[in-house]
């Protein structure tokens, strides 16, 4: 039975790479685990008046290349193994898209959809209380990931504030635009994709207009990506879903609808002129561009085999595993590997602290050009790594990535 393990999962691709690569033994084993990690427990007092007890994590991957960099995730399934996966990612994103920051990640095991906003808001507190002493602007910079947003960080910012006594924005990012964040930061991730699906497209030579698209998660990512495959490519996004199934219309789906239906009941299921489907037909329908856009594992060898899409675009983290690239690859699916996919999440991120760090802020329009060219460069080198040893396009990212955090480690001394 394959191991779904996140952490054994990257482990295994960072061996794979290593041993294309050949790394030396101290770089790989330094890189297969983290440098850092916390693991805390923290009280919450409930609307109740009861205390409820949590547990906290953060891991700082590798700071060779820079400041760690990474989300926080609020969720029920949350595990250590979870977190340092993660971060590895994150180590390998930052130095994909080449911004000098290294990988951390961080969460809470909980399920915020059962708490009131004071106790999401107490939650935040109480984690940047426990977090804050490993966590710093040159240090480690936390951002949003799975259930946390803008509010959340804007509260996380403002506990830590209040405990070193100064302003300081750059602590934190994915903040409100009125707190110090960055215009373009909140479709960042999904409009990173969605640049290097339109490189891939011109590599594969496919014609993006009217051709069509599924989207696997209609959260944060998953809606946007949903938007910006209709505005920005031109595409017919025919299926998404969310935890609760999946809806389709061969015709397309309108964006503006499908948001306000979902906003309305919760859910993107029984919308009206929509058939009903499951998570599964999603995934294995017969579209141009696939984009996985929930959680980790969702693609593996027991539905690789029936994935029939010319383009996987992986916006969510680790969504495809090993065996599932290999299935994938031999059946010619081109498969856009998640830590260069959804890395622009983290490039408008950096872009974020730079401008905290001198206090002017750009605009959108400089913000989607300066990712266009960041999203590009990192594609072309992925493909190209791919294209000259003739393996798929996630090894070949790993083999960009690892190799230039090897190099920093080797520059530093430290192997």
């Amino acid at each position: 039975m394959t191991n779904l393990n996140p952490f054994k999962i990257a482990q295994r691709q960072l061996d794979e790479a290593a041993e294309k690569l050949q790394l030396d033994i101290a770089a790989h084993s330094l890189l297969r685990e983290p440098l850092r990690e916390y693991v805390f427990t923290f009280p919450v007092r409930m609307d109740d008046g009861f205390v409820k007890v949590f547990k906290g994590y953060r891991v700082q991957y590798n700071d060779a290349r820079g400041p760690c960099k990474g989300g926080i995730r609020f969720h029920p399934d949350e595990t250590i193994d979870t977190v340092r996966a993660l971060a590895a990612w994150m180590t390998w994103k930052c130095a994909m898209v080449d911004i000098p920051l290294g990988g951390g990640k961080g969460g809470v095991t909980c399920d915020p959809r059962l708490l009131s906003e004071s106790e999401l808001e107490r939650l935040a507190r109480g984690y940047m209380r426990s977090a804050n002493r490993f966590i710093s602007d040159d240090i480690d910079v936390p951002a949003p990931d799975v259930f946390t947003t803008p509010q959340i960080m804007a509260w996380m910012m403002d506990e830590y504030e209040v405990i070193r006594g100064r302003h300081q924005p750059g602590i934190i990012t994915g903040k409100p635009l009125e707190l110090g964040g960055s215009a373009g930061r909140g479709d960042a991730t999904a409009r990173g994709g969605i640049f290097t699906v339109r490189e891939a497209s011109k590599m594969l030579d496919i014609n993006l207009k009217g051709a069509t698209a599924a989207v696997q998660g209609h959260g944060n990512v998953g809606q946007f990506a949903h938007q910006l495959a209709i505005d920005l490519l031109g595409m017919k996004v025919v299926a998404v879903s969310d935890v609760k199934g999946g809806i389709y219309n061969p015709d397309g789906l309108d964006f503006e609808e499908t948001l306000a239906h979902r906003l309305e009941t919760g859910y993107v299921v029984n919308m009206k002129g929509t058939r009903s489907i499951s998570n599964k037909e999603l995934l294995e329908m017969d579209v141009d561009v696939l984009f996985p856009s929930a959680l980790e594992n969702m693609i593996t060898e027991k539905n690789a085999d029936n994935i029939k899409a010319k383009i996987v675009a992986e916006l969510a983290n680790g969504p495809t595993t090993p065996e599932a690239d290999n299935i994938l690859y031999e059946k010619g699916i081109y498969v856009i590997p998640d830590f260069l996919c959804n890395a622009g999440g983290v490039t408008v991120s950096y872009f974020e602290q730079v401008q905290n760090s001198y206090g002017y802020y750009w605009t959108s329009e400089v913000v989607h050009q300066r990712l266009d060219e960041k999203m590009t460069k990192a594609y072309r080198s992925v493909h190209e790594m791919g294209q000259k040893h003739k393996i798929h396009n996630r090894l070949a990212a790993y083999m960009v990535a690892v190799s230039r955090v090897a190099e920093a480690m080797k520059l530093r001394g430290w192997v």
